[in-house]
């Protein structure tokens, strides 16, 4: 090849490399362990027919690009309903798509390679896997006699296809050690974690479910329905395995919430924010969550770092209006979660993405809430590390809202707003006081109008 025609290819070879080549194993700006964004990477009854592990592989550069720090996956293992099952209803914890048994070899989702595939698709692009676990129960077992119940029970699971983790009535509850646990769920068999056969298959030792997580490359774990067992069993769970964790601890009572989270060193879903979200921002009662802001009403106002939040999961969905609670929780504190369906279906996704932005280049530090009635909220985050802090103004009005807030922290001081909601570029002096007059967009989403606006120091990114 002559010497121009080889420097041309070159040259090709090189831009074509640049365009397609993948990132290097690093989140495109937190890591999970940073506080950095979760992304549901599903909903309830998501397509069957083995697609969704291939859909999910598909979606990750784009997510990557956005900022997302892991993904959320559903329960992988094999369930009592087969292809239909999303997970809950746990079966053979070793099938992950890869025996044949309830009618399927490949679960809902899809096979375990497939599986595998998405994983290390997730790695490639620096993005955490955080796996979905369900041991509070297991469900599809035959039917054998129970002595502790003098009846019949779906206790028998000496069939599994895997040879794994094989169970009897010994180990549920009621057994000859005690009667219950915390609690049961659905009128499945009852999990006798206090056994040392369920512990060694579960999580004590290196045949463990959690252990072959691990071998597939799960990073993280999210733990179903934890009012139903201990703490502890989360608590030695991540002493064998270590790893981010956040349990579903689906109560309103703060205190329940993190005494959990502080026995068992995982983080908890903040539930009581999540319906003081729902009052505040489809009822108009920003006051209610102010007062529980200030008063410890939420897991994130009193250990933000316990905190995971939320607006909508696959459970519970009942924020409709989204853009001011997804302001919220990506300019608060505590570590948010997006919903798949949001993202993907239901809202604008470049909102979304400059909300994820603004999450992991300006929202850091304590709060001040600076005004607040009815339609408005305006909070500022004083900032910490690299994340120089921001202020937040939302507005559940029908008309842009404007007003003079007193924000010591940037007196004197060129302040941008980095959402584009106010139309163009808006830069804004605060005076050396601390004073400064802001402004928000009306709430209208429907014709463009998100009601938020974020603000902090020029020239930040």
């Amino acid at each position: 090849m002559k010497p121009a025609k080889l420097l041309v290819f070159v040259l090709v070879v090189s831009i074509l490399a640049g365009l397609y080549a993948q990132p290097a194993g690093a989140a495109k700006y937190l890591e999970l362990e940073e506080g950095g964004v979760i992304m549901q990477a599903f909903y309830w009854d998501v397509p069957s027919g083995g697609i969704w592990w291939d859909t999910i592989r598909q979606k990750i550069p784009e997510w990557y690009d956005a900022g997302i720090s892991a993904i959320w996956i559903p329960p992988a293992s094999k369930g009592m309903g087969g292809a239909y099952s999303m997970g809950y209803d746990p079966y053979d914890f070793f099938d992950l798509g890869e025996y044949d048994q309830k009618g399927t070899v490949e679960t809902r989702f899809g096979s375990k390679q497939e599986l595998v595939n998405m994983i290390n698709t997730a790695h490639a692009y620096g993005i955490k896997v955080i796996a979905d676990i369900v041991i509070n129960h297991r469900a599809g077992g035959d039917l054998e006699w129970n002595p502790f119940v003098n009846d019949y029970t779906w206790t028998d699971f000496s069939k599994v296809a895997s040879g794994k983790y094989t169970a009897n009535y010994l180990d549920f509850h009621p057994n000859e050690v005690k009667c219950c646990d915390e609690g049961t769920f659905g009128g499945f068999p009852d999990i006798a974690h206090e056994k040392s056969w369920d512990q060694y298959w579960l999580w004590a030792s290196n045949e463990s479910y959690a252990a072959y997580l691990r071998s597939i490359g799960v990073d993280a774990w999210r733990f179903d329905y934890v009012k139903g067992y201990g703490a502890w069993v989360v608590k030695d769970w991540l002493d064998w395995w270590g790893g981010w964790a956040v349990g579903e601890y689906w109560d309103t009572n703060v205190d329940a919430l993190l005494n959990w989270a502080y026995s068992s060193d995982a983080k908890v879903f903040d539930f009581p924010l999540y319906y003081k979200m729902d009052a505040a921002f489809d009822n108009k009662n920003i006051p209610a969550l102010v007062e529980a802001l200030k008063n410890g009403g939420t897991v994130v106002s009193r250990d933000p770092f316990k905190a995971v939040t939320f607006v909508a999961n696959h459970d519970t969905d009942i924020i409709w209006n989204k853009y001011p609670a997804y302001a919220f929780i990506l300019t608060y504190e505590g570590q948010p979660t997006i919903f798949y369906r949001d993202y993907e279906e239901w809202l604008n996704k470049d909102r979304l993405k400059n909300l994820i932005w603004i999450h992991d280049h300006l929202a850091g530090g304590s709060t001040d809430i600076v005004y607040y009635d009815n339609d408005e909220l305006i909070f500022v985050r004083n900032g910490y590390g690299d994340k120089p802090g921001l202020i937040t103004y939302i507005n559940l009005g029908s008309s842009k809202a404007g007003r003079w807030v007193y924000v010591p922290k940037f007196a004197g001081a060129c302040i941008h707003e980095y959402t584009g909601n106010l139309g163009g570029w808006v830069d804004k002096w605060v005076d050396s006081s601390g004073w400064v007059y802001l402004e928000a967009p009306a709430h209208d989403p429907a014709n463009g109008y998100y009601g938020y606006s974020v603000w902090s120091y020029c020239g930040v990114g």
